[in-house]
């Protein structure tokens, strides 16, 4: 076994002990208190009651999503008479591709419309561990991203998860004109059943 001069380890030992001490000499940041601020400024989850605007800045390849819907004309035209009343609350993740096709097959149906949906949108923004915020989604048991909920005063008419059976246009009109209720998607693991009053 071949051993180094004792110059080289000294050398060694020297550039390592230079090493720590310009380690300890160096100025720590202090770790972020919060998710949101371990996220770099690019990043784009967003988190908490959104616009569409918001998400389209956040996230620019919504909009091309947007473009390339095709939402069934008569449904959209449909929408627009629904009895008023009604509240849709959508949780999505804009870091989801689920999200990003149905809220934007959703928006492009709502520009095809030509006048206001006669319901109230609002549209929340969670992680993707889907625990904030902890706050707007207690008691919404959201599983899975977007999951869009339908009611009417205070009892939940129905909702669609991950994915649109019919169509995010077709689905939703029928839940808000009472044809459909319950969880309407394509997931074979959410076994179709009544919402909670």
């Amino acid at each position: 076994m071949q051993t180094l001069p004792s110059a080289l380890l000294l050398g060694f030992a020297g550039f390592s002990l230079a090493t720590a001490v310009a380690a300890q000499l160096t100025p720590q940041t202090a770790a972020p208190a919060t998710a949101a601020e371990a996220a770099p400024a690019s990043s784009s989850v967003r988190v908490g009651k959104l616009t569409r605007e918001q998400i389209e800045e956040a996230v620019p390849e919504w909009t091309l999503a947007e473009a390339k819907a095709a939402p069934d004309a008569a449904a959209v035209q449909a929408l627009a008479k629904i009895a008023p009343g009604a509240t849709i609350t959508i949780y999505l993740g804009t870091w989801c591709s689920d999200s990003q096709r149905e809220v934007s097959r959703f928006w492009r149906a709502l520009d095809e419309l030509g006048s206001p949906l006669p319901a109230a949108v609002e549209l929340i923004g969670i992680d993707e561990a889907k625990k904030e915020p902890a706050d707007l989604l207690a008691g919404a048991d959201i599983r899975y991203v977007p999951t869009i909920v339908v009611r009417r005063g205070d009892k939940e008419v129905g909702r669609i998860v991950e994915s649109s059976p019919h169509g995010i246009e077709v689905d939703l009109l029928d839940l808000l004109e009472g044809r459909a209720s319950g969880v309407l998607s394509l997931r074979a693991d959410l076994a179709p059943e009544s919402p909670k009053p």
